[in-house]
């Protein structure tokens, strides 16, 4: 028999965040996360908290895996 054990918790809001789409496997998403942090660093941002990961689509092939990153910022 097949068990998932898993826990569902609700995020705390987060007043801003920067966010980025990654299209593509996940073991490419490296260049995207520091695209996200030059950008937040550029603008005058700090990244205030654990970046988080929606995944918003998947398929058998993980070119069609697309992925919105989120990293919770604050005014530096």
């Amino acid at each position: 028999m097949l068990r998932h054990d898993f826990t569902v918790v609700d995020l705390p809001p987060v007043e801003h965040a920067a966010t980025l789409v990654h299209q593509g496997p996940m073991d490419e998403v490296m260049p995207a996360y520091e695209a996200l942090a030059r950008w937040v660093a550029a603008n005058g941002w700090v990244a205030a908290g654990s970046a988080r990961e929606l995944y918003l689509a998947a398929g058998p092939d993980c070119v069609a895996e697309v992925t919105e990153l989120q990293q919770p910022i604050a005014r530096g």
